[in-house]
């Protein structure tokens, strides 16, 4: 990661939370990084990705805010949304249960790939706690102050915007979605999609559908849940890079 100052980010989310990053904090945080990296460490996602969902997703266009925990710690896995790996990676567990229940709720067939990029694109957040990992060792960087600034992000969403909707899967999300205003906000709960919990009532949530209905209500368009091919997946990241 650079220096905090040197960090771009969407001019929404660094309007709004780029402050955050110039905290003493952050820039112990950016220095433990370089130090594990000088240590030999790989860090996971590269440097360029760290902040991908905030790029993917701007702050004015987030719908629903789907909160993990920290990215996969696999090699090629982490790309900097939570819960999606690169086009082309075997589908983790976790999200191989979030496409059964997909498809149990909207009858949507599970895709041939892992990246939910255009769920991205379409407003949905897909926000890890830590956005950092390193190879083979699940939240290497836990409590390294991560934690604080996602936790600002979700902060200044549940104050600064209204209507969206919180899917909370797991206690670690839950505890982390604590203090949003659910008289403004939908908030909707489940067990993490992990095999250890899914079927402890992830499957069989309707958190899709429901938010989709909720979304509707407030007359805007829901969200497209499908997901293209891994053959039309690839001309849409090529315009979006060429963009």
């Amino acid at each position: 990661m650079p220096n905090a100052d040197q960090i771009k980010l969407e001019p929404g989310w660094k309007s709004h939370v780029g402050d955050y990053l110039l905290r003493e904090d952050m820039q112990q945080l950016s220095a433990f990084l370089r130090e594990r990296k000088r240590a030999g460490a790989q860090v996971f996602p590269p440097g360029p990705q760290i902040f991908a969902a905030f790029d993917a997703t701007p702050f004015d266009a987030t719908r629903v805010v789907v909160l993990g925990q920290d990215p996969y710690h696999g090699p090629g896995q982490a790309h900097g949304l939570a819960f999606s790996v690169r086009p082309g990676v075997p589908v983790p567990p976790s999200l191989a249960n979030i496409y059964v229940e997909l498809q149990r709720d909207l009858g949507i067939a599970r895709p041939d790939h892992g990246c939910l990029l255009p769920w991205a694109w379409q407003g949905v957040l897909l926000l890890n706690a830590v956005l950092t990992v390193e190879a083979g060792r699940a939240g290497a960087h836990q409590g390294k102050g991560w934690e604080g600034f996602t936790d600002h992000v979700v902060d200044v969403l549940n104050r600064e915007r209204d209507g969206l909707v919180f899917l909370l899967w797991g206690s670690y999300a839950q505890a982390k979605g604590k203090r949003i205003d659910m008289s403004r906000h939908r908030v909707l709960k489940a067990p993490h999609p992990s095999p250890l919990s899914a079927h402890r009532g992830f499957i069989g949530c309707g958190h899709f559908s429901a938010a989709n209905e909720y979304i509707a209500r407030r007359g805007h368009t829901p969200i497209d849940w499908s997901l293209p091919s891994l053959a039309g997946l690839q001309p849409m990241l090529d315009a979006r890079q060429g963009a």
